[in-house]
């Protein structure tokens, strides 16, 4: 496993950001950049490759990527359904949206569909309280979410995959 040219460009521009000898610094861009090159997750040899590139040891690397939510340690669905559960949410109500998107799909949060469309997670304060209960998915927040939303975003997304295939 390696970057291919143009990601290892994407690297160079990253890793120069930051001044010589902080290429520490670059580590949070940079887990994004492999996890994107790689499958959408992050194995135990690609954060190894990570520390490699950036002389780091691989628990430095590890303890970032186990820390932060924006980071799949394992493979994830085409679509990863991140509800938030934090205060303003849960008390609008993603306890019940995470509750229906289990009995919808059929899993738990950490699990991914057997079609391997959705990966349902659950994270901490996504900034959108105002919009609660919500989640991301990918760039894009879906707020306000009831039940009905759900079902339109899941089919939505059924639709494109089938478009897709």
């Amino acid at each position: 496993m390696k970057f291919n040219d143009i990601q290892m460009q994407e690297f160079h521009r990253l890793v120069a950001r930051y001044p010589e000898g902080k290429q520490k610094s670059a580590l949070l861009p940079v887990l994004h950049l492999a996890q994107e090159s790689f499958g959408g997750w992050l194995s135990t040899e690609t954060m190894d490759y990570v520390a490699s590139l950036l002389q780091l040891k691989p628990i430095e690397v590890y303890e970032v990527a186990t820390f932060y939510s924006m980071y799949n340690l394992k493979p994830v669905g085409k679509h990863l359904l991140e509800v938030c559960q934090t205060g303003p949410c849960m008390i609008s109500g993603s306890d019940d949206i995470i509750g229906y998107i289990q009995e919808k799909l059929g899993i738990k949060p950490g699990e991914t569909t057997a079609d391997g469309l959705f990966t349902l997670k659950t994270v901490e304060c996504l900034g959108a309280c105002g919009y609660a209960p919500m989640m991301q998915m990918g760039k894009f927040y879906k707020e306000h979410l009831t039940k009905q939303r759900v079902d339109e975003i899941i089919a939505k997304c059924r639709e494109t995959a089938s478009v897709n295939n």
